[in-house]
C-alpha cells in the first residue's frame, strides 16, 4: 500500500482502520499515529484505530459519521461505501505535499515489512470537503497537484480489492439462491403429499418437512416462508 508503506493481506487492508488513519494523516500530519494499532490482530483493536479517525474528525468537525461496528464486521456494503467516501476526502483535501508515513509511525511497534518510500514533488490547489467548506484543522499546500499518483493509485488499489470481494460475494449469492430453490421445490413436493386427500401419512416425509422448517440461532423464518439471516450480508 504504497500512501502508508506497508504491506498487508488483502482481507486486513480495511479491518486494521490502521490504513485509513494514515490517509487521513497524510492530508493534516497531525494524526496521533503512535495511538495507531498497525499489527491489530482482534476486533477490539480495530474499534480502537477508528476510534482515533473519530475523535480526529470530532477535532477537524469532520461532518462524516463512522460505522464502527459493521465496519469491522466486514459488512460489505458499508465498508465500500466509506473507502469510496475516503477517496473522495483525500481527493478533496489532499495538498500534494510530501509526506513521510514511515517516519509518522515512529515508536508504532508490530509493523509489517514496508515498502520503499513515497513520493510526492509538487502541491495541489487545496480542496473543500464534501460538505463544501474546507475540513478543520492544518490547511493543504496550495499550488499544483503533481507527484500525489501515488496515494491516490493506493486507495484506487484498495476500492479495486473491495469490489473484487463484493463479485465473489455475488457469486455465492446465486450459488445460495440455486440450493434454496431446490430446497422449496422438495418442500413443496412435501407438503403436497403431506396434505393430500387420501394420501397416507409418511413420517419420512414429516421428518424431512421437520428439517426444512427448523431453524438455528441468528435466522427467523419470514411470513413469506423463505428462511433468512437476521444480519446482512458480510464477506
Amino acid at each position: 500500500m504504497k500512501v502508508v508503506h506497508i504491506r498487508w493481506p488483502q482481507e486486513q487492508n480495511f479491518l486494521l482502520g490502521a490504513a485509513y488513519c494514515q490517509i487521513i494523516d497524510s492530508i493534516y500530519g497531525d494524526l496521533p499515529m503512535s495511538r495507531v494499532k498497525f499489527g491489530a490482530k482482534h476486533e477490539y483493536e480495530f474499534i480502537a484505530n477508528f476510534k482515533v479517525m473519530q475523535n480526529v474528525f470530532k477535532a477537524k468537525k469532520i461532518d462524516k459519521p463512522i460505522p464502527v461496528e459493521r465496519l469491522v464486521k466486514c459488512k460489505m456494503q458499508d465498508n465500500l461505501e466509506f473507502l469510496q467516501w475516503i477517496k473522495r476526502f483525500w481527493d478533496t483535501n489532499y495538498g500534494g505535499q510530501g509526506y513521510d508515513p514511515v517516519s509518522r509511525r515512529k515508536g508504532v511497534a508490530d509493523i509489517p515489512a514496508t515498502v520503499g518510500p513515497l513520493s510526492t514533488g509538487g502541491s495541489r490547489t487545496g480542496g473543500l470537503n464534501v460538505g463544501g467548506s474546507r475540513a478543520g484543522g492544518r490547511t493543504p499546500v496550495s499550488g499544483h497537484r503533481s507527484g500525489s499518483a501515488q496515494p491516490n493509485e493506493a486507495v484506487q488499489h484498495l476500492t479495486a480489492q473491495l469490489k473484487e470481494m463484493s463479485g465473489h460475494f455475488e457469486g455465492l449469492e446465486k450459488e445460495r439462491d440455486f440450493y434454496f430453490e431446490k430446497l422449496r421445490e422438495i418442500e413443496i413436493l412435501v407438503q403436497e403429499h403431506l396434505e393430500g386427500e387420501g394420501n397416507p401419512d409418511d413420517p419420512t416425509l414429516r421428518k424431512i418437512q421437520a428439517i426444512l422448517y427448523s431453524t438455528e440461532d441468528g435466522f427467523e423464518v419470514p411470513e413469506g416462508g423463505a428462511v433468512v439471516d437476521e444480519e446482512e450480508e458480510t464477506f
